[in-house]
Formats: C-alpha cells, structure tokens, sequence
C-alpha cells in the first residue's frame, strides 16, 4: 500500500459516500480519476487488504424487524453443496459453514434471514428446510434483539 492507497481508504473507513456516483466523489475528494479510485480498490480487494464492497444495510430501519440467525445440523460430507443451495435463496443475507462445538452445540450451517412479520420468517425458515430435506438433523433459531454496530475498517492512525 502506497500513501494514496492509505488515503483511500481513510477515505471509505465509514463507508463509501451517500451519492449517485460514490468513486466520482471519492476521485473529487482525493484529487484522483475515478478510474483510479476503482482500479485502487479493486487491486485492494484482489490482495486481501479489503475483503469486500458492499452495502451494510439496517434491517431496523428498513421495517424488518424479525431477524433470526438459522442454525442447522447436517452431515458435514454435506456441508458445502446444501451451504451453496442455502446462500443463494433470495432471503439468506449471510450463509456460513462453522465449527460444531459438541456435545453442546451440533450445528455447523448458519443462514441469517430477515422478515417484516414472524410468519416471514417463519416461511423463510421452512423454505430452507426444505432445501436441506433429509440432510437437516436439526435446527434452532437465534433471533436478534438489538442491533450490533456495523464499520467497515478503522485504522489506528
């Protein structure tokens, strides 16, 4: 990382900027292109220094008040191909193959849903139950009860 790159990403620490055209107003801001600004970050992104752009949204305030973290015991010969059926239904935010912690804690997929009512949920959840048919040997749902600051990168300088 050079000192421009440094900037960048002091730049983008709380998030990229709330506009029609974010790397145009990054580029204004840093006296860059906006190409460079995109070709920046994406060289950051394929060296591992950002793992990802994306948008981190408030499920609060966007009226989805119900959000469960699914929990679900399959067979770990399973894990990855029913994790990849389960992270591209529309509904799943987050889908994660975690470490079984046994005797207590069998399950080893996690999927984050998030409805507007409990019957969304509820219907989200049976969705996924499905997918997992005869593989799901058990499930529990953790559902949020307040809401965990979200950040991008913070640097100490």
């Amino acid at each position: 990382m050079d000192a421009t790159d440094r900037r960048l990403m002091h730049a983008t620490q709380a998030g990229l900027p709330l506009t029609l055209e974010p790397y145009q107003t990054l580029a204004e801001q840093l006296g860059l292109s906006k190409e460079e600004v995109m070709q920046r970050l994406n060289a950051m992104q394929a060296d591992g220094i950002i793992r990802r752009i994306g948008a981190v949204p408030n499920h609060y305030k966007l009226g989805y008040r119900f959000n469960g973290m699914t929990v679900w015991d399959v067979p770990d010969e399973q894990i990855d191909r029913l994790g990849q059926q389960v992270g591209q239904l529309p509904f799943v935010s987050h889908c994660y193959h975690r470490p079984r912690h046994l005797p207590d804690w069998p399950y080893n997929l996690f999927a984050m849903v998030h409805g507007k009512h409990q019957q969304d949920v509820d219907a989200q959840i049976q969705h996924i139950a499905a997918v997992l048919g005869e593989w799901c040997r058990g499930r529990e749902v953790l559902y949020s009860t307040k809401i965990l600051k979200k950040t991008g990168f913070r640097s100490g300088q």
